[in-house]
């Protein structure tokens, strides 16, 4: 006796259902599409840029913080630098 697609179809999905538990991860982001070589090194390009900028600031931090140095204003024209300018007239 023949049995119909649907009902084999079904049957081999329940057979592969009783010998493995692997199932695809869902599809949460839009399919892969072609790029254009110009497109890809582009962004490419793109990446390492924002990834080594990245990397820089990171680098910078860790050495701020092993150094242990803390910003300070530098106020040229307030009144601490001024201190030492006294004008005296000798006369």
């Amino acid at each position: 006796s023949p049995v119909p697609p649907e009902e084999r179809r079904l049957r081999d999905k329940k057979h592969l259902d009783d010998i493995t538990a692997a199932r695809l991860p869902p599809l949460h982001h839009s399919p892969a599409k072609l790029l254009s070589i110009e497109e890809s090194i582009a962004i490419q390009i793109q990446q390492k840029e924002a990834y080594e900028e990245m990397q820089a600031k990171l680098a910078a931090q860790k050495l701020a913080e092993r150094l242990n140095i803390k910003m300070l204003r530098f106020e040229p024209e307030g009144e601490a630098s001024m201190q030492y300018r006294e004008v005296r007239d000798e006369d």
